[in-house]
């Protein structure tokens, strides 16, 4: 061997022990992890095992603790998504691939040493509890990192592998419970973070939960679960509560019985039958239209009753919450179904669908010009599917606990896009609704300006620059440095105010709440449409 080899040779193992040596490690329940070190300095460990795989027999049971390894487990790659069709085309996945053995968590942390005591967030993704990915782009944890806090995201079961129910799943229960196993996960997740985040510098004692649409309806179901509730030192939601009647949860019974169905539908009545049909199976056939609905359950274990009676009754976690909503959701064809918005067209669908309190509608979502009903349209479309029921959320919180609550509307709109290929990646995904329409008539009148269902998720992350769909320009910049910082403070403090940021009102007991509106620039305002939600309250019959 020549000198000129051996020095290579030198080299290379140098490199490689300088390598080792950057990249950091943890030592958690299970074993040493071993992580990537980001050009920013923050430390990322991803593809963490939160669970064991939810597969074989354990699938449709709760999750079970992971096992210990041996030796250090890289913890370099994101782990699998959970399985689900590609229904939003802005989600895109960093995920190698789709697997039944998804149960893996990602963590970012700017900690250098043990027991830092940092605040941590953990947040949960939305989807429609049908598609999503702790790995996407738009949920990175690096920029809250830099601002000090430990942040983590992971991934939950889905669909029918996440809330599927059946009696016989109730009987084998040691719980007697079905269904809800999505929710379990988040569950499990919290538990492993609050016994393993101190090696990460987290504070297990300063855990707060987070999660937009789907994902903040989670945040409300784990904040009504006798078995998250006290895990969890604050909360914040963008766009849903598990309260009104399409997002709540369902009877055990009910759940039981469309399982049932579901079951004999496939011809598969036998609970080992189930468990033994392949994953990618499964998925197809449970994705064929009215096959399956996707419900949370009231199984007397992680729900003992709907969360809207449990909030009614002042029964949820006691923390501070900040929550809210996007300045126009959906658009006015959700409201329309594809028909031009003028005032008689109009007239006739809010005569449809409220009948007897069409009257009442008209005074609240008035209709006397074609702008005027694409306002009220756009109004009603997304009071009636998200905005409610966080408004909801926030009114019994704030009336029925010691904590401080805050309240907003997200009003930035996004830039135009780049170009066409962005057009295709830009559906309502985050969210629960697929369309807007289908019947839509040519030369419709463009949208009411504002911000879309799921638009604020990277402004409010700190993630705009992960996303090249779109032109984003100074202004999108500053919104999101404000969103951002309202944010990161009350994660660290139970309060979102800062220096050099508008001041944010508590929102009371009692009187209207006070919404911040953010913005490029943000001030408060007192509720303009409560008599909209109260009506939405009696239409509902929503516990008070």
């Amino acid at each position: 061997m020549t000198k000129k080899h051996l020095f290579l040779i030198l080299l290379l193992q140098l490199s490689l022990v300088l390598t080792a040596q950057k990249n950091p490690q943890a030592k958690v329940e299970q074993g040493t992890l071993e992580g990537i070190l980001l050009p920013s300095g923050t430390q990322n460990y991803r593809g963490v095992p939160f669970a064991e795989p939810p597969v074989g027999d354990l699938r449709w049971k709760a999750p079970q603790a992971p096992k210990k390894w041996e030796g250090i487990r890289k913890a370099d790659k994101f782990g699998s998504n959970a399985m689900q069709k590609p229904v939003y085309g802005d989600m895109n996945f960093r995920a190698p691939s789709m697997s039944e053995d998804c149960l893996y968590l990602n963590i970012w942390t700017p900690s250098k040493k043990l027991n830092e005591k940092l605040p941590v967030l953990v947040y949960f993704y939305g989807g429609g509890f049908v598609a999503g990915d702790g790995s996407e782009n738009r949920y990175d944890g690096e920029s809250l990192a830099e601002k000090g806090i430990v942040t983590v995201t992971l991934n939950y079961r889905l669909g029918i592998f996440g809330f599927f129910s059946h009696p016989e799943l109730t009987k084998e229960s040691p719980n007697h419970a079905s269904g809800n196993y999505g929710l379990l996960d988040q569950n499990a997740a919290l538990v492993w973070v609050k016994k393993n985040i101190a090696a990460f510098g987290g504070d297990p004692n300063k855990i707060t939960i987070a999660g937009e649409s789907a994902g903040s309806i989670s945040v409300s179901a784990q904040m009504a679960s006798p078995l998250s509730r006290n895990l969890i030192s604050g909360a914040i939601g963008q766009s849903g509560a598990m309260i009104n009647p399409t997002l709540d949860a369902v009877p055990l019974a009910d759940a039981e019985k469309n399982g049932v169905a579901f079951a004999s539908k496939i011809n598969s009545p036998e609970l080992s039958k189930l468990r033994a049909i392949p994953a990618e199976q499964l998925l197809e056939e449970a994705s064929k239209s009215g096959a399956f609905n996707t419900r949370a359950t009231v199984d007397g274990y992680f729900l003992p009753k709907l969360p809207s009676a449990i909030f009614a009754a002042g029964e949820q976690a006691n923390v501070p919450l900040l929550a809210g909503w996007t300045s126009a959701e959906i658009p006015y064809q959700a409201f329309m179904y594809g028909q031009y918005p003028n005032p008689e067209n109009y007239k006739k669908r809010v005569e449809d669908t409220y009948k007897d309190k069409a009257a009442e509608v008209f005074k609240l979502y008035p209709g006397n010009t074609e702008q005027e009903v694409i306002e009220s349209a756009t109004a009603l479309a997304s009071d009636n599917f998200i905005v409610y029921s966080t408004w909801k959320w926030l009114d019994q919180h704030r009336k029925l606990t010691k904590q401080p609550t805050y309240a907003y509307v997200f009003s930035k709109a996004r830039p135009p896009m780049k170009s066409e290929l962005g057009n295709a990646k830009a559906g309502l995904a985050g969210g629960i609704i697929k369309d807007a329409g289908k019947k839509e008539e040519n030369k419709m009148p463009e949208q009411l300006k504002g911000a879309a269902h799921a638009s604020d998720i990277e402004y409010m992350l700190g993630n705009l620059a992960s996303n090249p769909v779109y032109e984003w320009t100074k202004d999108d910049y500053k919104a999101s440095q404000i969103s951002e910082d309202y944010i990161a403070n009350f994660i660290k403090t139970g309060n979102p105010n800062g220096k050099g940021l508008s001041d944010w009102p508590v929102s009371k007991p009692d009187g209207n709440m006070n919404l911040m509106i953010l913005d490029v620039t943000s001030r408060s305002v007192k509720e303009p449409n409560r008599d909209r939600y109260l009506f939405l309250d009696s239409y509902y019959n929503i516990k008070k």
